[in-house]
């Protein structure tokens, strides 16, 4: 009955459409808070999650975490229950009390396709959903990581001056539309930095050894928004444990690349490590994998030394 009642609230929303959509965000505020804070020069911090009750929705919102990683690699892939997740995610109070749309988590989908699987109805539909990025696992070339940003945008407006990657998402955008609380949603669903208003972001999981072989190339596509190094896969890649010091020399290496080319990295990380990787100028490290409701003591206080060590007193 809840699944029912849920399809039928964003079938009509969908019909509705842009119409619906109160234009609730001023343009000189950004949507997504983690790029606002990776422009501000800042690291972010994320969770894995693969609970997707809206008890884990509601604990996640005002966790003081960034970002959200909505695991659908390694869980069941389930439009219905993502779109109940995402809506969980709300914290209608927040948005009351600062005036605007922004949600101070921003909730990023993993998607099961890996690289060498068919991304694009995957990636249209959690987009359509409201996501506001997607990440892609086991990406290993430039080719791939080219469709997965093609697959995320809307096709450009004529004598667009970044039309390419050309998109090849199609338009049917009234319920991300009512789910941001913007007009200008198709404006807006573009990806970032390649789109300086864009606010999606591309998350490119470089994971396997033909992945770092590639990794400069990867890096350098544009529309690619932030690299996402797997140190587990990497290391059964390498036929090594993770914590070899050849898949820390790789992951080290994409890294330096990330680095160089001026393209957040993220990586998983505990309290142990975490201020080293800080240290070492990962922007986007996870804190923590999984959480019944909300985050437990372990990734609370791996939280609290990022933090701390990065600044952050947001």
């Amino acid at each position: 009955m809840k699944k029912t009642c849920l399809s039928a609230l964003f079938s009509v929303l969908t019909v509705v459409g842009l119409a619906a959509a109160p234009a609730m965000a001023q343009d000189d505020v950004r949507l997504n808070r983690s790029i606002q804070t990776l422009e501000n020069g800042d690291p972010v911090f994320g969770l894995f999650t693969g609970n997707f009750s809206l008890a884990n929705a509601r604990g996640l919102a005002r966790s003081g975490l960034d970002y959200i990683l909505i695991d659908m690699e390694h869980t069941a892939h389930d439009m219905e229950t993502l779109q109940a997740f995402l809506l969980g995610l709300t914290d209608k109070a927040a948005v009351a009390r600062q005036g605007h749309a922004q949600m101070r988590t921003t909730p990023i989908v993993r998607i099961p396709a890996n690289g060498r699987n068919d991304p694009e109805w995957l990636v249209k539909q959690v987009l359509d959903l409201g996501a506001f990025g997607v990440m892609f696992p086991y990406v290993e070339t430039a080719e791939e990581a080219e469709r997965a940003v093609r697959a995320m945008r809307y096709p450009q407006p004529r004598g667009s001056a970044i039309a390419e990657p050309q998109g090849m998402r199609g338009a049917s955008p009234g319920v991300s539309a009512w789910y941001w609380g913007v007009a200008d949603y198709v404006q807006r669903a573009d990806t970032w930095p390649l789109n300086e208003r864009g606010e999606l972001i591309s998350f490119i999981q470089i994971e396997s050894a033909k992945g770092v072989e590639n990794a400069e190339a990867i890096i350098q596509v544009p529309g690619v928004s932030a690299i996402f190094v797997g140190p587990a896969d990497l290391g059964m890649s390498m036929g090594l444990p993770s914590g070899h010091p050849e898949v820390q020399a790789a992951i080290d290496s994409v890294l330096q690349l990330c680095l160089q080319y001026d393209v957040p990295c993220g990586i998983t990380t505990n309290a142990g490590d975490v201020e080293a990787r800080l240290e070492q100028g990962f922007l986007m490290p996870t804190v923590g994998y999984w959480g019944d409701a909300g985050i437990a003591g372990g990734t609370a206080e791996t939280l609290r030394i990022a933090r701390e060590a990065s600044g952050r007193t947001d």
